[in-house]
């Protein structure tokens, strides 16, 4: 099969139920598994080796080593994963589908925590490694499962920018609102806490779920879902275009969030505000959405994006300006850099949603295209963390400068690909 015969009209999604905005509620319903699943990324890497090495006596260099490994082998299932969800798409069983997901996901987490009360730590002991790894695969697994097949889903609900836009603001709104939730309760209970408010987060989240919207009919026949159609996307030249824009931004976004509390502490002396930074951070990235989304209406997602990155240039170069004790002036960098966060959650889906359209791909491969992009946005986080890692000394070129060089290499390849005369191409694909 010739990789490029899955491509065909993409008819349906002239026709698509969404035509018409979707009201607040049914966005409701659609992003609020979102809320728990912030849950799974939050206290697994910050919290689960806290609470292994201090409670249990876990070495950090022993967990650090089993975590990077898990997180490996899990972004290695993305693609198959994504393909997967085509095929779940086609047959009718997203709600299904994700009810399964996030079972295994809750199942794994809860052993997560359960785990070195029940078989206490011994460095000889393989049964601890096979039973904390088995655990984290299964939580893996189950969390990029439900967020592909979710992501492809959203992918469908829209017909045409804005719209598409508002319901990946909806979406990662609530995520955000899930990180928050998820960095208070450790603090109020510790692990039982964590995972009963998680439990009790998901249940809410896949009742209201279930009376979503349904994703629009996929028409593409089983033969279309050949294992070959894992590389389908790369023959896309704008998806490749769009995925280095998000690969280089998202670089230089992971970096500064694997090394802010360093900055706080060791540039600024403020690690009494660590806390209070972070949450204005989130916050002010939630609180800004709704202006992002009249934004789109008026100038498009591409160019949103490219403002968003403007923002984040400006606060981390002021950043670099700081000097210990600059409380207030690191106060600006947050609420700059916290709004510069909402256009990197919003606008790169829906510009992704456009170039599966304008493909011809519409209804047919979306898991496919967000199987990869997740891929993606895991590299990203080892990139980073492997690029702060080499630079590390001086923390301000590693926090500041660099970050801001590699938004501006993004910022270039996003206006020469979808803001200098080419967006039309993939809007096109968007206005029924």
């Amino acid at each position: 099969m010739n990789a490029t015969s899955v491509a065909r009209p993409a008819t349906a999604s002239q026709h698509r139920a969404a035509a018409q905005p979707l009201h607040a509620l049914a966005l409701l319903r659609y992003g609020a598994p979102s809320l728990a699943f912030a849950f799974v990324a939050l206290p697994l890497y910050v919290y689960l080796p806290e609470h292994y090495a201090t409670r249990y006596a876990v070495p950090l260099a022993y967990l650090g080593m089993v975590l990077l490994l898990t997180r490996f082998a899990d972004a290695l299932f993305d693609p198959l994963l994504g393909r997967l969800a085509d095929q779940l798409l086609l047959r009718g069983l997203t709600k299904p589908a994700m009810l399964a997901a996030c079972a295994l996901m809750f199942l794994g987490f809860a052993a997560l925590f359960a785990l070195p009360a029940l078989l206490p730590f011994s460095a000889q002991s393989g049964w601890f490694t096979a039973l904390f790894t088995a655990a984290l695969l299964l939580t893996y697994l189950g969390f990029s499962a439900a967020s592909i097949l979710h992501q492809a889903w959203g992918a469908t609900l829209g017909a045409n920018e804005a719209q598409l836009a508002r319901t990946v603001a909806w979406r990662e709104g609530l995520g955000l609102a899930g990180v928050l939730l998820a960095a208070i309760v450790p603090q109020l209970g510790g692990a039982p806490l964590l995972v009963g408010v998680f439990a009790v987060a998901l249940v809410v989240g896949l009742t209201l779920v279930w009376r979503a919207p349904a994703p629009s009919p996929h028409h593409a026949l089983h033969a279309a879902l050949h294992w070959r159609t894992l590389f389908v996307p790369l023959h896309n030249p704008r998806f490749v275009a769009l995925l280095a824009v998000f690969v280089t931004s998202g670089i230089a976004a992971a970096i500064p969030a694997t090394l802010v509390l360093f900055f706080i502490r060791d540039r600024l002396d403020a690690a009494d505000l660590s806390g209070a930074y972070l949450f204005a951070y989130f916050a002010a990235a939630g609180l800004l959405v709704p202006l992002w989304l009249r934004a789109v209406r008026r100038w498009g997602a591409a160019r949103c994006w490219l403002l968003g990155m403007g923002l984040a240039v400006a606060a981390f170069v002021w950043a670099a300006l700081l000097q210990p004790g600059d409380r207030w002036g690191y106060a600006l960098v947050v609420v700059l850099s916290g709004a510069a966060l909402g256009p990197d959650l919003v606008m790169p889906p829906a510009l992704l949603a456009g170039v599966i359209r304008a493909a011809g791909h519409g209804d047919q491969l979306e898991g496919s295209y967000f199987g990869l992009w997740n891929f993606a946005t895991k590299l990203n986080l080892a990139l980073a963390a492997g690029l702060a890692a080499g630079v590390l000394p001086p923390l301000v070129v590693a926090y500041c400068l660099l970050p801001s060089a590699l938004k501006l290499v993004s910022a270039a390849l996003l206006w020469r690909h979808f803001v200098r005369g080419t967006s039309a191409q993939t809007g096109a694909a968007l206005h029924p």
